[in-house]
């Protein structure tokens, strides 16, 4: 467990919002030094995903023409799409959504998409 109170402070570089998240995060969870580096790296996610967000809004579009008047995504889609499943997948290693498991369990385990006798 976290015993300094200064690695518990959010890191400035953070948005509001998120540093507001970060503290309730560590007033409700016991976390571990690698457990923080983890809520840092989502918070980071978060972040750049609103920051694509509000790109995209003041563009007034998610695609834009090329200079051969073709269309294309707007870079910051890819940006946003990213930062989300980058998010999701953080939380789902911090496994803030239930109570500590009794005992260590690995992550879930991913099905394979592939036919065959082990596909899940």
């Amino acid at each position: 467990m976290i015993r300094n109170k200064k690695s518990l402070e959010p890191p400035k570089h953070l948005e509001k919002a998120t540093r507001a998240w970060w503290s309730e995060v560590i007033r409700v969870y016991e976390l571990e030094s690698h457990h923080l580096r983890l809520l840092e790296a989502a918070c980071e996610a978060w972040d750049r995903t609103v920051q694509a967000r509000k790109e995209l809004e003041k563009h007034g579009s998610i695609t834009y023409k090329n200079r051969f008047g073709e269309p294309r995504p707007h870079p910051a889609v890819a940006i946003e799409r990213d930062s989300k499943t980058l998010f999701a997948r953080l939380l789902r290693e911090l496994d803030l959504d239930v109570e500590p498991p009794l005992e260590a369990k690995r992550p879930p385990a991913l099905h394979s998409i592939r036919g065959g006798a082990n596909a899940g």
